[in-house]
């Protein structure tokens, strides 16, 4: 049981450096310091792209329209902190 919890915030861990990783690689190219002909990039990006977008996509719904500014990445990673600070105050006490 104790390493099912701590796989869980491993790997609740790697997907908010995922989450990351997609907003570093989007504004870079945005600010065209990188290329999305280079296959490396793209790969890059859509790897990022269909891990977060299911989660990042259903956050947007209830947000409002912001124009260019997108805030669902933020939100996304406050509920992974949420979860993550959840689990060790309650889940952690039953288990050890």
């Amino acid at each position: 049981m104790i390493a099912i919890f701590y796989l869980v915030l491993q790997i609740l861990k790697f997907y908010s450096y995922i989450v990351v990783a997609n907003v570093i690689v989007s504004w870079l190219i945005a600010f065209n310091v990188l290329n999305t002909q280079n296959r490396f990039v793209y790969a890059l990006l859509e790897l990022t792209y269909k891990l977060t977008e299911p989660f990042l996509s259903r956050i947007r719904r209830f947000l409002p329209n912001l124009g260019a500014l997108d805030i669902s990445p933020i939100i996304l990673l406050l509920l992974i902190w949420f979860i993550e600070m959840c689990m060790k105050l309650y889940i952690a006490p039953i288990i050890f």
